[in-house]
C-alpha cells in the first residue's frame, strides 16, 4: 500500500478511554509523514474529549447510543474515505465499516495469545509489544515516530490553588476489582506521603467518586478532584503532580499523556497484554511470584483464587519506597 496516494482515512476506534489515547502515535505519525492526508475518526460519544482538539484530526464522528446505523453509514459512504483503518475490529465496527471504502485494514489482537496465557499459562509472546506499536502495524511499511501519548486541553480551571507544590497524584478507581490497589492501602500510602510533607491530589471519573472520596477523607489535607467524567479538567490539573500514582487504567495513560510520569500498580493483567505505560517515565509495580497471573486480559470482579495476593502483597510501605526512589530519578 503507497500511503503517498492516500488523501482521506478514517481511524475507527470506539471505545474506551485507554484505548483511544493510545492511538494517539498512529495519528500523530501519520500527520507527520503525510501533512497533507486528512485523517476522520469515529468514536463513541463519552469519549470524544480524548481527541477533540487533537489538531492533526480533520473531523470527529461520534456514534452515540441513539445513532441509526443506516444513516451513519450513509454519511460515511459519502466522505469517499481512501482508506478505513478499523482498529477495534469487533462486530459492530465490522458493520459500520462494511462497504463504505475499497481499503479497510483491521487491527489484529492477539486473542489467542492473550486466551493461552490466562487459561494455560503459556505464554507464546515472545516480545512485548506496546498497543500503540500493534496499532501502528495494521498498517503496512509504517512506523511510528520516538515519541509518546498526547491529549491536548483548553487550559481549564483548576479546583484547587495552583500554587500548590509538589504534588503526588492518586488515581484508585478501575472498572474492574482485580485492577483496584486496595483501597485501605491508599488511605495508609497518603497518609505517609502527608508525613512527608507531600500534598495528594485524588483523580477520578463519575464512577470513581465514592472511593475518591472515601479516600481523601482519610488522609490529611488531600484534594479530591473526582468528576463527571470531565476529562481535559483532570488532564490539566494532572499537570501539577510530580508523580502519579495509579491502576492499570484509563486514567494511567492519561497521565501519561500530558507527560506526567507514572508509578502503575499492576494485579491481575500483565505487560504482555500491551497495555503497560507507553513511552514516558514510568514504574510498574507487579507481584511476578505467583502463578496465577494473569487471570483475565481486562480484569475480573473478584480474586479467582480468593487471596488476591497480586495486589495485597504489594504494601504501602513497598510503593511508597519505590516511588521516592523514582522521584530522586526524575
Amino acid at each position: 500500500m503507497n500511503l503517498n496516494k492516500i488523501n482521506n482515512i478514517l481511524i475507527i476506534r470506539l471505545s474506551s478511554l485507554g484505548d483511544i489515547l493510545l492511538t494517539s502515535p498512529l495519528i500523530r505519525s501519520l500527520k507527520n509523514q503525510f501533512p497533507n492526508l486528512k485523517i476522520d475518526f469515529l468514536l463513541r460519544e463519552e469519549y470524544k474529549d480524548a481527541i477533540i482538539f487533537n489538531p492533526n484530526i480533520n473531523s470527529i464522528i461520534v456514534l452515540s447510543r441513539n445513532n441509526n446505523l443506516d444513516e451513519l453509514k450513509s454519511s460515511l459512504i459519502s466522505n469517499k474515505y481512501d482508506l478505513i483503518v478499523d482498529l477495534q475490529n469487533n462486530f459492530r465496527s465490522r458493520k459500520i465499516s462494511k462497504g463504505i471504502s475499497n481499503e479497510i485494514l483491521r487491527f489484529r489482537k492477539p486473542s489467542i495469545e492473550k486466551f493461552l496465557l490466562v487459561k494455560f499459562k503459556w505464554n507464546l509472546f515472545k516480545k512485548i509489544i506496546p498497543i500503540p506499536v500493534r496499532y501502528a502495524d495494521t498498517i503496512p511499511n509504517f512506523s511510528l515516530d520516538e515519541n509518546g501519548l498526547e491529549i491536548f486541553t483548553r487550559n481549564e480551571k483548576l479546583s484547587f490553588d495552583e500554587k500548590i507544590e509538589f504534588n503526588i497524584g492518586f488515581c484508585p478507581g478501575s472498572r474492574h476489582q482485580t485492577k483496584m490497589w486496595k483501597e485501605e492501602y491508599f488511605i495508609e500510602l497518603g497518609k505517609m506521603f502527608f508525613a512527608d510533607g507531600k500534598n495528594i491530589l485524588i483523580f477520578g471519573g463519575k464512577d470513581d467518586k465514592e472511593i475518591c472520596e472515601r479516600i481523601s477523607k482519610q488522609i490529611p489535607n488531600s484534594f479530591n478532584l473526582s468528576n463527571d467524567n470531565e476529562l481535559l479538567k483532570t488532564a490539566e490539573e494532572m499537570k501539577k503532580c510530580k508523580v502519579i500514582i495509579c491502576n492499570d487504567s484509563g486514567l494511567m495513560h492519561l497521565a501519561l499523556s500530558v507527560n506526567v510520569p507514572v508509578v502503575a500498580i499492576f494485579g491481575s493483567t500483565v505487560k504482555e497484554f500491551g497495555f503497560a505505560p507507553y513511552k514516558g517515565k514510568n514504574l510498574v509495580l507487579e507481584n511476578n511470584s505467583l502463578s496465577c497471573r494473569p487471570c483475565s486480559h481486562i480484569g475480573l470482579g473478584e480474586c479467582p483464587q480468593k487471596h488476591f495476593k497480586c495486589m495485597l502483597d504489594i504494601t504501602p510501605q513497598f510503593v511508597f519506597k519505590k516511588t521516592l526512589e523514582f522521584i530522586k530519578q526524575l
